[in-house]
């Protein structure tokens, strides 16, 4: 059963002056602090679990730094390193090599966004690509859905919305506070009128990739699971087509679906 419990929330708006507040409180409390904690980090670290323990606090203080530049450097990255319609750097919870990733999967850097991609790539190959981090919370950028995997004969069960041209793998959107399970459960049975049988939940993959029908850089963050259900499919009025799709079908499917099939395909259990 699926007991992790995953919360996303965007951002809350902060008033002008309680922002630069407590940037003025982090400031101080970091130079006052900032090298005592280092020098004991680093002591406690090595006395208790010698270099290697050394090695993994420069590591978590390298990706805090990281995560610190991107914000830092937000417009100056967007304007120098991203083409228009790009995906922005400035996310909080993200490291910069994590936004050149999405960047460079998109297509999206400029010379001097390649140029340093390159340079990475020397120090340490698709460091960029590998430094995605599929985890963070969501932003205007990044759109958050689960998708019901489900498979019979190596086929796999697709919708299709009223209006539209492209089929979808049934799932839908995380609200505010729902864990995996419980926003899985909930679309499943508004959408196909069954229940998914929470036991029986195992975890497919995270995929991203532009989201569909909106502008270039935004994405859309597919969480994937196989589960059993209860009850006989029956879509819901806003679809108009339920299909069994093979590989063969891929380019019928959203730009995210088709990197979903890709892996199914590899794994053997899409034909």
């Amino acid at each position: 059963m699926i007991l992790k419990k995953r919360t996303y929330t965007t951002d809350k708006k902060v008033h002008p002056f309680i922002g630069a507040l407590l940037f003025i409180i982090s400031i101080v409390l970091i130079l006052i602090t900032g090298p005592l904690g280092f020098v004991y980090g680093i002591l406690h670290s090595l006395f208790k679990q010698g270099f290697k323990g050394t090695g993994e606090f420069f590591l978590k203080i390298a990706i805090s730094v990281d995560q610190l530049g991107n914000v830092l450097m937000q417009h100056l990255l967007n304007l120098l390193w991203m083409k228009p319609g790009g995906y922005k750097f400035g996310n909080r919870d993200e490291t910069i090599s994590s936004a050149l990733g999405r960047n460079k999967k998109l297509g999206t850097l400029t010379w001097q966004g390649r140029f340093i991609d390159k340079i990475l790539d020397i120090i340490d190959p698709n460091h960029s690509l590998n430094s995605i981090d599929y985890y963070i919370e969501p932003t205007a950028n990044i759109i958050d859905k689960l998708a019901w995997i489900h498979i019979v004969d190596g086929k796999i069960l697709v919708t299709r919305n009223t209006g539209r041209d492209k089929f979808y793998i049934p799932g839908g959107n995380r609200k505010k506070g729902e864990s995996d399970a419980q926003t899985l459960h909930r679309e499943i049975q508004e959408v196909l009128n069954v229940e998914i049988e929470l036991p029986t939940m195992n975890f497919v993959g995270i995929f991203e990739a532009q989201a569909d029908g909106y502008k270039p850089g935004i994405l859309v963050r597919m969480t994937c699971y196989a589960a059993n259900y209860l009850g006989d499919l029956k879509p819901h009025d806003k679809i108009e087509e339920i299909a069994w799709l093979g590989y063969e079908d891929r380019e019928k499917v959203s730009e995210v679906d088709t990197l979903i099939f890709d892996v199914l395909q590899e794994n053997g259990d899409l034909i």
